[in-house]
């Protein structure tokens, strides 16, 4: 037909999520479409006052095994499989009994709201759909001739495609609607066979898949000449990603990882036990800070770069207040992220219409391992997230002299910190505070050298007469090769230090540690970061 047109006269309903579908059986019977149906579908479509007919009277075949087998039939897969026009096809059809079904409109058991919602295993086994990836496969391979719509959102555009086509649709609508419904099988699938691997604690699937559904097309990626999109997996981890974003423009690709960067790094810290503020800037901490108050917090944090705090990310552990809310806006930011904010703290934000404030309503446990993924040519890496902790108790002294027990917070909190910072990396604290950050680097060296002169400039900027690396406490995230990283921590100023230990010349480090006077402290546990 031109342009590829093909009537809708027959239409199979099976939804679990009834939005949308009185309207759709309505208007398909005022365009004169015959309408199949199952279960509940049926029952609703029947209680609009559309006339329906059940798929058991449709097909001669009972539904049994309580509901598992029903649409599992030929006269139903045929209908959506057979080819219009040939030949052979319109043969078995005839001999068959088989009528065409021109239109499938089917979507899933909600799998993945299910196991969210922490149902046990044998619920969340009765919520994997059989039929209806089936048809929708069926469906989808045979879009020369069948529409088919595996979403309530898709319902208005299939129906004005055929107002305007005398109730037909499109070859590229239908074409477009069948890649839509391959990527949601396959993500549903991807959602059911990593759920199973987590259940039989198979760390490493023969295959490993993700799905996700797009929540919006960015403008671009890193960079202008790139695409992106942010699509969401259904992991409900508070996140930027499930997020509501209370104000501000649009987030940008890198706004979105640096913000899952700072959430991430402020979700360490117990809101029940200490306010804290992360500041980040192109996904590394420029400032990081606990205190009593968020406001307090944010100010030690901004101190440790100022400048670098210009036009970055800003992370509360805690609901925004006012006053913290009105520190915040004296600077440019870029997006703000908490898991709440009081409506003074709303009120200040608004007068800047282009930052952007996100509200989680909760904090991510730092301990939840889950999986992560990252691209390489040709493949994925998949990893479990860096959920380890050090706590006091996981503390080996390897020096003459034990630290303060300052010194231990300080440890303890530069190594946390640590964690979320990209490798090599060497950072400061004094209490509280980060005094110092060196990210990134090929050496070790030049972490600890960069973080030193970043704590010199602002303490000048501060009018502080020393920088705050004198008397603080210093964090390695792998273990010093050599003593020199050391002795170039120890001439910043740090008392003591933390790092994993394991090196062939860890003897040599402690007795370079000892000589200096430094107490130090080793973790068993390290934290690259790339």
């Amino acid at each position: 037909m031109a342009d590829g047109l093909m009537p809708v006269r027959r239409a199979l309903i099976s939804v679990s999520d009834k939005s949308g579908l009185e309207d759709l059986a309505k208007s398909l019977h005022a365009q004169g479409v015959e309408i199949l149906s199952t279960g509940g579908s049926a029952k609703a479509i029947a209680a609009a006052g559309v006339p329906v007919m059940e798929i058991a009277d449709f097909t001669g075949f009972p539904e049994m095994m309580d509901g598992r087998v029903k649409t599992l039939h030929p006269k139903v897969h045929g209908g959506l499989l057979a080819m219009r026009g040939n030949a052979d096809h319109e043969a078995a059809q005839a001999e068959h009994d088989i009528s065409n079904i021109d239109l499938l409109v089917v979507n899933l058991y909600p799998f993945e709201s299910t196991v969210a919602g922490g149902a046990d295993y044998d619920t969340a086994i009765e919520n994997i759909d059989i039929g209806g990836p089936a048809m929708i496969r069926a469906a989808s391979k045979n879009h020369a001739a069948v529409t088919v719509v595996v979403e309530a959102e898709d319902y208005a555009r299939v129906l004005d495609e055929m107002s305007a086509n005398n109730g037909a649709t499109t070859y590229a609508t239908r074409r477009s609607l069948a890649q839509k419904a391959y990527a949601r099988t396959a993500a549903y699938d991807a959602a059911i066979s990593n759920w199973f691997a987590d259940e039989i604690s198979e760390d490493a699937p023969t295959f490993r898949t993700f799905g996700g559904k797009l929540k919006q097309t960015l403008r671009y990626g890193e960079n202008p000449h790139q695409k992106a999109a942010l699509y969401l997996t259904g992991d409900t981890r508070p996140s930027v990603a499930t997020a509501t974003q209370i104000q501000g423009k649009e987030l940008s690709y890198n706004n979105l990882n640096d913000t899952d960067a700072a959430f991430e790094l402020v979700a360490e810290f117990d809101p029940a036990e200490t306010a804290a503020i992360a500041i980040i800037k192109h996904a590394n901490p420029c400032g990081v800070a606990t205190a009593d108050s968020l406001e307090e917090a944010y100010a030690l944090a901004h101190r440790c770069d100022s400048v670098s705090a210009f036009g970055g990310i800003v992370a509360a552990n805690r609901p925004l207040d006012g006053p913290t809310a009105a520190a915040i806006t004296k600077v440019f930011t870029e997006v703000v992220i908490a898991p709440g904010a009081d409506a003074e703290a709303r009120e200040i934000f608004s007068a800047k219409k282009n930052l952007r404030l996100l509200i989680t309503d909760a904090l991510p446990d730092p301990a939840d391992e889950g999986w992560t993924a990252k691209t390489v040519a040709g493949g994925l890496l998949v990893q479990s997230r860096d959920s380890g902790r050090v706590t006091l108790d996981d503390l080996k002294v390897v020096t003459k002299r034990a630290p303060t027990e300052q010194e231990l917070k300080d440890l303890l909190l530069a190594f946390r910190i640590g964690k979320h910072v990209k490798s090599n990396t060497i950072v400061y604290v004094k209490d509280g505070a980060t005094a110092g950050i060196g990210a990134g680097q090929m050496s070790r060296i030049d972490s600890a050298r960069i973080a030193a002169q970043k704590a010199v400039e602002a303490a000048e900027v501060a009018g502080l007469s020393e920088p705050l690396t004198v008397g603080s406490a210093a964090a390695s995230d792998a273990f010093f090769p050599f003593a020199d990283g050391l002795l170039t921590v120890a001439e910043a100023g740090a008392t003591a230090v933390i790092q994993p230990g394991g090196s062939m010349r860890d003897d040599e480090v402690i007795a370079a540690a000892d000589e200096a006077g430094l107490a130090m402290v080793m973790t068993g546990m390290r934290h690259f970061r790339h």
